[in-house]
């Protein structure tokens, strides 16, 4: 079963948020892109850019604590919740500048539940973004 949640950003291509196999959620790659903005425009939280695309302003801390929102927004219009995630793949385009304030969030958000979890560092994400999840929960 597909599952489109209306309280997290907008698939930036045809899938699903999320997709319910059995007692199993998986659920597509997750930004922190801002719920409501549309694939074109990738609102992104802590991040300001130029007409070129430049950088002016830049808040990652901002962008992973978005992130785990629109996760748990997913989770939740799913059925599932936060506690449920059971595995957790991140992906980060710049580990060096990122990695210490992502796991210090992580470790803030998911003291109670520690699902199984892999960290990676990508070129780049489709949207100006710095950090992606891809998360399987149960329901």
């Amino acid at each position: 079963m597909k599952i489109d949640a209306q309280n997290a950003p907008k698939p930036v291509g045809l899938y699903p948020h999320a997709r319910k196999v059995g007692n199993l959620l998986f659920l597509s790659g997750v930004g922190p892109r801002i719920a409501g903005s549309d694939a074109t425009d990738s609102e992104v939280p802590g991040l300001k850019l130029d007409k070129n695309g430049n950088y002016l302003s830049f808040d990652f801390e901002q962008q992973c604590k978005s992130v785990f929102e629109n996760v748990r927004a997913i989770l939740e219009a799913s059925g599932s919740s936060w506690d449920q995630l059971i595995d957790v793949t991140v992906f980060l385009t710049n580990m060096k500048r990122d990695f210490h304030t992502y796991n210090r969030l992580y470790a803030e958000y998911f003291h109670s539940n520690q699902p199984c979890r892999t960290t990676v560092e990508i070129s780049s994400l489709p949207t100006p973004i710095c950090i992606e999840l891809k998360c399987i929960a149960t329901i």
